[in-house]
């Protein structure tokens, strides 16, 4: 039986304590700081239950499971989108796998937002109000589009790279419409790839530190940061 590298060092570095938690043996080096960071961002609105066991989900149909003739119904049905241009750019070899899976969900809807935290029974309706106090629902277009606190980095930016614009309301839209704004070449397009995923995580970043550290850096601050 073949055994997963990955899973032997990451558990040579858990020790058990008896009447308390896991905890590291030892001090994380920079690199493994890094991924743990990366580990904890892609289980940030992952649930646990207890008695619940884990079990594997096909999502295109829960109920019925995998089957290799639904899978390539899936892929053979055109009218399901399989992904979109978008989509297909959020990985980018001068950013961290961090900031890609940040803007991964962002384009899927998947980030805990307030507002999905609800759907999801996190909590309550009354907790849903954006955190920068603006009064409207903390969605994710509302979040980073929308409102009038956080979606003012977006036109300091255009203003900093020297061209006007207007911004789409629509998360993907909204990221091509960014990348292609001022033509160019490839390298221009990547470069404006690189700004729109960084202004993605720095607009979180921020959310999050007002949120759960009670910390709030202005907008401008934070892009100049």
């Amino acid at each position: 039986m073949r055994t997963n590298p990955l899973r032997w060092r990451i558990c040579s570095l858990l020790a058990w304590r008896r009447g308390e938690v896991w905890k590291w043996w030892r001090r994380l080096w920079a690199w493994e700081e890094k991924e743990l960071e990366e580990c904890r961002t892609l289980l940030l609105d992952v649930s646990f239950h207890a008695n619940v066991s884990d079990r594997w989900v096909w999502l295109p149909d829960p109920s019925g499971g995998y089957l290799v003739c639904g899978a390539y119904h899936l892929l053979t049905t055109k009218d399901i989108p399989l992904g979109d241009s978008a989509a297909n750019l959020i990985w980018h070899n001068q950013v961290s796998l961090m900031v890609s899976v940040i803007a991964w969900r962002l384009l899927r809807n998947r980030l805990p937002t307030k507002s999905n935290l609800v759907q999801r029974g996190v909590i309550t309706s009354y907790a849903c109000l954006c955190v920068s106090d603006c009064g409207f629902k903390e969605t994710a277009q509302h979040l980073f589009l929308s409102c009038s606190t956080f979606s003012t980095l977006w036109p300091l930016v255009r203003h900093w790279l020297g061209f006007m614009g207007v911004d789409y309301i629509v998360l993907s839209d909204h990221f091509l419409q960014f990348m292609y704004s001022i033509g160019g070449g490839k390298v221009t397009r990547s470069f404006l790839q690189l700004i729109w995923l960084l202004c993605v995580w720095v607009l979180w970043n921020e959310r999050n530190n007002r949120l759960f550290n009670n910390v709030v850096t202005p907008i401008p601050s934070c892009w100049i940061k």
